[in-house]
């Protein structure tokens, strides 16, 4: 997913990306993450063009985290609402990692406040098709999320200018990679491969981080649709 914009239309979409879904209801959640990132379609209108600039502001960052950890929460709390996880191990499992991630919306929260900004709406995410293929695919689908989220604060670290902020981010990067480790290994990514997403062993001494385009092609699939199924990127 990579996207060249202009650079008045990057600072357009980072400040969409600050307001998130303020207003917009779901459908609107997805065009805005997608706009920050960069929807993959159309053409530059400047002849002179350079790669969409990464998020900088701490705001933008903070609401950014508070809706992927929305979306986690929200998977694990319907994962645990269908009984679908038979193991009763994973169970508990499922149990503490969804109470981590209520505990890191709940931080988020505080933080997008204390910026003087409102919360990002929760997007509600649609997870209900992972979850009819029973629990193999719950398993994959909850360590693949766990990837992500350790990666997409890896990949805004170094963005975060507020030392509190990043040092509210990094504890929380180090748990969501505690429960990328889990998941691997109880779905069987136990072994380091070429993909930064897959694995409990690292393939290599360094973390792999991932930018918000790279995080929105994996979430995209549970974010909510709007009503022509087009996932918002045609508003901006």
């Amino acid at each position: 997913m990579e996207q060249i914009e202009s650079h008045d239309e990057a600072g357009s979409s980072r400040k969409r990306f600050l307001l998130m879904v303020g207003g917009t209801g779901a459908a609107g959640a997805v065009g805005l993450l997608a706009a920050a990132c960069g929807d993959g379609g159309g053409q530059p209108d400047s002849a002179e063009q350079k790669p969409e600039e990464p998020v900088t502001g701490d705001l933008e960052i903070v609401q950014y985290a508070l809706t992927l950890e929305y979306l986690e929460a929200k998977f694990y709390a319907d994962v645990l609402e269908a009984g679908v996880l038979r193991d009763s191990g994973l169970v508990k499992t499922a149990e503490d990692i969804a109470q981590n991630e209520l505990e890191h919306v709940e931080v988020l929260r505080a933080l997008v406040s204390q910026l003087g900004a409102n919360p990002a709406p929760d997007p509600e995410g649609d997870f209900q098709s992972v979850i009819e293929q029973g629990e193999r695919a719950v398993l994959e689908t909850a360590a693949i999320v766990e990837n992500v989220g350790a990666a997409a604060y890896l990949g805004q670290a170094p963005l975060i200018q507020d030392p509190d902020i990043l040092a509210a981010a990094l504890s929380i990067h180090t748990v969501e990679a505690r429960h990328a480790a889990a998941l691997n290994k109880a779905y069987g990514f136990a072994f380091a491969t070429n993909d930064p997403l897959e694995g409990s062993v690292p393939n290599g001494p360094f973390a792999k981080p991932l930018d918000m385009a790279a995080v929105l092609k994996q979430i995209e699939p549970f974010l909510p649709k709007d009503p022509a199924g087009s996932n918002g990127k045609g508003n901006s």
